[in-house]
């Protein structure tokens, strides 16, 4: 069973930053993937971003080059670093892993941006 406990969502401005934490309840560095994605009403979950316990990252087009993804083993912690947020991207954002073949989520984090 693995926890995954988000962080970080508030209301900021656009052009603000904002950085998303995922605590997880084990190593880290023992999950295959971990990704962020997020959601707004009507909408299905989209994938964000995902980064692989080689460290290898990939990222959704609308936010390549403003948001960054990483981890530190140490804290068993997944981050989502977004810089020059725009009002689209105003969504509750869920942490995911997927460990072994089981799957986990987070409760999720609101990010709100607006004037």
């Amino acid at each position: 069973q693995v926890q995954l406990v988000e962080s970080g969502g508030a209301l900021v401005q656009p052009g603000g930053s904002l950085n998303l934490s995922c605590a997880a309840s084990i190593k880290i560095d023992t999950i295959n993937h971990m990704r962020w994605y997020r959601q707004t009403p009507g909408k299905q979950r989209e994938l964000v971003a995902t980064i692989t316990s080689s460290g290898y990252t990939y990222y959704d087009d609308s936010v390549k080059g403003r948001f960054t993804i990483s981890g530190d083993n140490a804290k068993n912690t997944v981050y989502l670093q977004m810089n020059s947020l725009k009002p689209e991207d105003t969504a509750v954002y869920y942490c995911f892993a997927g460990w072994n073949v089981l799957e986990y989520w987070g409760k999720g984090t609101l990010v709100t941006v607006s004037s």
